[in-house]
């Protein structure tokens, strides 16, 4: 028995750091192809990182290939979830809405829409008339087209945690939450153990699912993995007498965004003063700029109160891209981190994308170009569809 009060296993074929969706999606995939001895760790309990936080959405609108095969085979699962891990997920497929407002972004969508519809994505270009019918609260003015696709919507993170950590334990694998990871040992560029602050774990390979977390995991075995944390904030309204039927909006050219949220709806948009660090307090510098956007997309919500409202991280990298890969350095470090706020709608698909790695197979899609490397040489490609 150790300080956590829990025996430790004394050896593991594999660690994973990081208990929120990344992680108990690439334990399970693990689990389930036989490798039942995975230990999951994590500093808090299960999905209390940025998973928690996030605001639920699932689509598959984005403009790099990779980012849109991830999405949709993840949305696949989604689709399947409730009667695959016997774990209601409270899944809305009300679809995406994108609103653009300027002929650049107009462009870039209809060439998104096109790349996505060739991967079996169905999004389309639709009008501003159809746009205020799919999302009856917003004024178009202003609006000159927007981007739809009816498969998007939302679903409750917390659950597919639940539903990701039952099925992992139910085939053998080992969640330790609080339990944190205090580093790791290797000898002669190759991993022997990971050390908790419950006991040390032997095991010749490591998976970083930290999330914003990750780089000072990464710098234990001298890697970089260039994540940022970021604060975004998430507001809640009270109830909102006859709310009608909507799909989940997004004004691009502000990034404010909103969705139905049992009787009320949930709020959000990015902030660019915003610094990064490790900031979960909620703040008010955001709130002016966030009430220009409502008063000019949608003003019905200006006379709607706040009920409450929460502070989570998104793990920036400087591309907006995830972090993908297979350490060079050192052997057996795998690392899926750096999504960016689309972690937690990626995670089915990529915990499939761990396990290949882990196998030494070739995943379902090529996630070379989300090697951390590619920064040192000038291979990033932004990702556009960010919010």
């Amino acid at each position: 028995m150790n300080e956590t009060g829990r025996e430790l296993p004394a050896r593991a074929s594999a660690v994973i750091i990081g208990g929120g969706a990344m992680g108990v999606s690439s334990a399970y995939a693990l689990a389930a192809a036989g490798v039942t001895d995975v230990v999951l760790l994590d500093k808090g309990p299960l999905g209390s990182g940025s998973t928690s936080k996030a605001a639920g959405g699932v689509r598959a609108q984005f403009s790099d290939r990779v980012n849109i095969e991830l999405a949709a085979r993840s949305l696949e699962t989604f689709e399947t979830f409730a009667g695959r891990f016997g774990q209601e997920i409270d899944l809305h497929q009300v679809g995406y809405l994108f609103l653009l407002d300027s002929p650049e972004s107009v462009a870039e969508f209809e060439k998104n829409v096109a790349v996505q519809n060739d991967l079996g994505v169905p999004s389309r270009m639709i009008s501003v008339r159809e746009a205020a019918e799919l999302s009856p609260l917003i004024d178009t003015d202003g609006l000159l087209a927007a981007a739809y696709s009816p498969t998007d919507g939302h679903c409750t993170p917390e659950s597919v945690v639940l539903g990701y950590a039952g099925a992992a334990r139910r085939l053998g694998a080992r969640l330790l939450p609080n339990c944190a990871a205090t580093g790791i040992e290797t000898v002669d560029g190759r991993i022997v153990a990971v050390r908790t602050e419950g006991g040390r774990i032997e095991t010749d390979t490591v998976i970083c699912a930290a999330g914003a977390w990750s780089s000072p995991i990464g710098a234990w075995v001298g890697v970089d993995l260039p994540v940022s944390p970021l604060r975004r904030q998430i507001l809640i309204t009270e109830p909102v007498p006859d709310l009608p039927p909507m799909t989940f909006t997004i004004d691009f050219g502000t990034t404010f965004y909103f969705h139905r949220e049992g009787p009320g709806l949930l709020l959000g948009m990015s902030d660019p003063d915003e610094t990064p660090g490790f900031k979960f307090d909620r703040s008010d510098a955001w709130l002016p700029r966030l009430g220009e956007a409502m008063a000019r997309r949608a003003p019905a919500l200006m006379e709607t109160g706040i009920a409450t409202g929460w502070a989570g991280l998104y793990e920036d990298t400087p591309d907006h891209n995830a972090l993908i890969g297979t350490a060079p350095n050192v052997d057996r470090f795998i690392y899926a981190t750096g999504f960016s706020g689309h972690g937690f709608l990626m995670s089915p698909a990529v915990g499939e994308v761990v396990r290949d790695l882990y196998l030494e197979r070739a995943p379902f899609v090529d996630v070379t170009a989300f090697d951390a490397s590619r920064f040192v040489l000038a291979g990033a490609r932004p990702e556009l569809n960010i919010v």
